[in-house]
């Protein structure tokens, strides 16, 4: 038989696999709607839109947390919903190009949004010659689509800019802050800060935090003695920075939203895990240092979908649009050992997530994909365990008794990623892409195939 031939009949046999066990547990859920999900998952063909959903540093244990906190052992959470599910290795690589085991958010970034392996701390730049690779982003604007970046992060942080950014560092992220990207200044010819090439690229929306690197000035070029939000002004962005002038915001240019200084405060707060642990505490979910006027990671996303769709509408993109949304903090408080606010950017995560299959509902043309750039530290253990590094006990809505364990790093420091394999689920055309076991770079893959970007 011809190999070619042979291929085919083996993809062919994977996929009637795969929907045959996709329907099968989403029936023996009793989920109707489930199995006509699962089998309209597992075509092929063309999506109109993309929205990837990153939940930093959200891996396996972080996800079962804050879906016993909040919904129970039994519940489920809106990622959880998902028709299609597999899992991807997020490893990143050394500068000769062999495995560095634990990736950084930079590294795994750009790992998905140029199909390309890099070292740690570099943004959509090749290991070794530290070149520029071009990202979905630039991809989706160059096959007239509408794009959109939107995180709880500084705008500036590694995960949104490897959409829209190369940089040597990822600490280069406005004027002032290019220390370790001297090749990257515009005085030595390069494409500038972070902050600027954003701008630069003129993405329709870009909603997050890091106000502090936008408001630096440039130092040379045709922006010189601007911040950068004045050059994003001049380029004929609007700039919000609360709910209520996003709210406002109109589709006919494209829109800066920049809702903190740095990043987005935390939804939830409670007392951070500690040496010997805590006495049971409940998750005070609001925040007195998160502003009444700053928008939530739904309201944010679906602003943004409202705005990528209104463009398309009226016209001004020949497609449809690609949306990356991002709920950052999940790792950074898992760093911080702090469970309540990391169960908390959890939740909020999860309901950007109804956000986007909600819009998918509507719109089955739409590919939605779920998933995280790395593991991290948190693990539930036995209440009777005594970890040595730090740790907390949380009455859950269940009204259990749950004990989390931080013990990547010793108490003091900050907390460290994993090298594990982390969840990826899907639904809409090419969702069948994620089954099984992938690597971070078939991500790429996946949204470049479904919206036959070239």
């Amino acid at each position: 038989m011809h190999r070619a031939t042979r291929r085919r009949l083996t993809v062919a046999t994977a996929l009637v696999t795969a929907t045959t066990a996709a329907v099968a547990i989403t029936s023996a859920a009793g989920a109707s709607s489930g199995e006509q999900q699962a089998r309209n998952a597992i075509k092929g063909g063309k999506a109109k839109n993309v929205i990837l959903l990153i939940g930093d540093g959200m891996g396996d244990s972080e996800i079962t947390l804050a879906r016993d906190y909040t919904v129970g052992a039994d519940g489920r959470l809106n990622m959880d919903r998902f028709p299609l599910t597999g899992a991807y290795t997020t490893y990143a690589v050394h500068a000769d190009g062999t495995p560095d085991y634990v990736t950084d958010s930079a590294a795994s970034g750009t790992g998905w949004a140029t199909g390309v392996k890099t070292v740690n701390g570099r943004i959509s730049k090749t290991p070794g010659t530290d070149k520029p690779v071009k990202t979905l982003l630039e991809l989706a604007q160059k096959n007239g689509y509408a794009t959109g970046d939107v995180t709880t992060a500084e705008l500036t942080d590694a995960t949104p800019a490897v959409l829209a950014s190369h940089a040597t560092d990822r600490s280069c992220q406005g004027p002032a802050d290019m220390a370790k990207c001297p090749t990257d200044t515009i005085a030595a010819g390069g494409p500038g800060s972070i902050a600027e090439q954003e701008v630069n690229h003129k993405v329709d929306v870009l909603f997050g935090g890091g106000k502090q690197r936008f408001d630096q000035a440039v130092t040379d070029g045709r922006y010189k003695g601007l911040t950068v939000t004045e050059q994003a002004k001049k380029l004929g962005y609007q700039v919000v920075t609360d709910k209520a002038s996003m709210k406002t915001a109109k589709s006919g240019k494209p829109v800066l939203g920049l809702f903190a200084p740095g990043n987005v405060p935390t939804e939830w707060t409670g007392k951070a895990a500690a040496v010997g642990g805590t006495d049971p505490q409940r998750c005070v979910t609001s925040n007195p240092n998160r502003p009444a006027t700053t928008p939530s990671l739904a309201d944010s996303a679906t602003k943004a979908i409202e705005l990528l769709e209104a463009k398309q509408k009226a016209g001004r993109s020949k497609q449809g649009f690609f949306l990356q949304i991002e709920g950052a903090s999940i790792d950074k408080q898992d760093h911080a050992a702090d469970p309540c606010g990391q169960i908390g950017e959890t939740a909020a995560f999860d309901k950007a997530v109804k956000v986007a299959r909600a819009y998918a509902a509507k719109h089955p043309d739409t590919l939605v994909v779920t998933t995280a750039d790395h593991g991290h530290t948190s693990q539930i253990v036995p209440l009777e365990a005594t970890p040595p590094g730090l740790s907390s006990t949380l009455v859950t809505d269940e009204g259990q008794q749950l004990k989390v364990n931080y013990s990547t790093n010793t108490p003091g420091q900050s907390q460290e990623h994993t090298g594990t394999e982390v969840r990826i689920a899907a639904q809409g055309p090419q969702a069948y892409r994620v089954l099984g076991v992938t690597n971070q770079t078939d991500l790429f893959t996946t949204v470049r195939e479904a919206l036959r970007l070239r």
